[in-house]
């Protein structure tokens, strides 16, 4: 099950804008009544430029214009009630006034016109989660999964952060990985990684093989001189941590190759296991700099024991204090139940202890192994 942050309530905008009008002709009415029923000396005209400027906050260019002409009707109305409209004063002000409201009714155009492309660039960001960052089934074989991605940029709705999982002839394989750096290029890389995953994985009859086949993919596209390159970072400085993993249907154990990645969680009884593993190889795309040693090293895995895998935007989230928050701390506290319940919790409670808002990226996948005989698997 594939589990989204939590969403803002729905509103539409015009409705939302037709509820707000109320406010600037609430103003209009109240500044006329006022101006009128002031003593000669006070003139409070000035204030109705507040009415379309308000306006303009909320609502689009045609509302906007609407709301400037009423309150020119209304200074006006003021103008020929206390004097004329040929007095100097009201005509002044109500000039102004007319300046005033085609600026920010023009205003009011460019903003409308600039909310419009964020929400294409959001359409374009969700259809780009889609293809990219798959929802991963429920249930694969005998494991029950769930995952959940939290975008440091709320406009964003995806990064470097990356996950992945596939079926073998003998169990599943499954991926996390986190590139290094932001923006298109990060996107681009993880992209990279993830088609060379999806290609491979259920092809590849060894975990060392795959790593292998991954790494030289991640290595040829660096060296590579027509790929797009951020003259940010220096060379040798790209690379991305993935922990991979086998989990055999037959086996009660998972094998792990970790690639400078933050270790997974292994969750029993109330206990949590870092899987630490003991020969780690380095981030995909720096053997170059550093010796490969794709090492595969297993750990129990028994029937409903849960596996947590994430990247570093969770363990790394500080709080206003400035505390990273205590992912082992608050895994050992979860009552148990399966993996959606874990995540919801987890997710909740980052968000929380991070204001709402997060400094990187954050991605997580929960694993649990259910009965060889749990119906729906395969």
């Amino acid at each position: 099950m594939h589990l989204r942050p939590r969403q803002r309530e729905h509103r539409w905008p015009g409705q939302r804008s037709l509820a707000l009008l109320a406010v600037p002709l609430g103003l209009i009415v109240v500044v006329t009544v006022v101006d009128i029923l002031a003593p000669p000396e006070v003139h409070l005209g000035p204030f109705l430029v507040a009415a379309p400027a308000v306006t303009a906050s909320f609502a689009g260019p045609w509302m906007t214009g609407f709301v400037g002409a009423v309150a020119v009707l209304a200074q006006a109305v003021v103008a020929m009630v206390r004097t004329s409209l040929t007095d100097l004063n009201h005509s002044f002000q109500i000039t102004a006034l007319i300046l005033i409201s085609i600026f920010v009714t023009y205003f009011a155009q460019r903003r409308v016109r600039h909310e419009q492309e964020l929400t294409r660039l959001r359409s374009v960001a969700e259809a780009t989660q889609a293809v990219l960052l798959r929802p991963l089934p429920e249930q694969i074989g005998p494991l029950r999964i769930a995952s959940v991605y939290l975008a440091a940029e709320a406009e964003a709705q995806i990064g470097g952060d990356l996950y992945a999982a596939a079926r073998t002839a003998r169990g599943t394989r499954l991926m996390i990985g986190d590139v290094r750096g932001k923006g298109l290029k990060a996107i681009g890389d993880a992209a990279l990684v993830l088609g060379a995953f999806r290609a491979a994985a259920h092809r590849q009859a060894e975990l060392p093989v795959l790593v292998a086949y991954l790494e030289g993919t991640v290595s040829s596209d660096l060296d590579d001189p027509s790929a797009p390159h951020d003259e940010s970072e220096d060379d040798g400085e790209s690379f991305i941590t993935a922990a991979l993993l086998d989990v055999p249907d037959e086996e009660s154990v998972l094998h792990v190759i970790n690639c400078g990645h933050p270790p997974p969680l292994l969750l029993r009884d109330g206990a949590v296991t870092p899987l630490q593993t003991h020969r780690p190889a380095p981030p995909l795309g720096l053997t170059e700099f550093a010796a490969a040693d794709f090492t595969v090293e297993t750990f129990p895995f028994r029937v409903g024991d849960v596996v947590l895998l994430y990247t570093d935007g969770v363990i790394e989230s500080r709080n206003a204090d400035g505390v990273f928050y205590p992912l082992d701390g608050r895994v050992a506290s979860w009552p148990g139940g399966d993996p959606q319940t874990l995540l919801r919790r987890l997710c909740a409670d980052l968000l929380d202890h991070a204001g709402g808002v997060l400094g990187d990226d954050a991605a997580m996948v929960a694993v649990q192994r259910l009965p060889a005989a749990a119906p729906g698997s395969g």
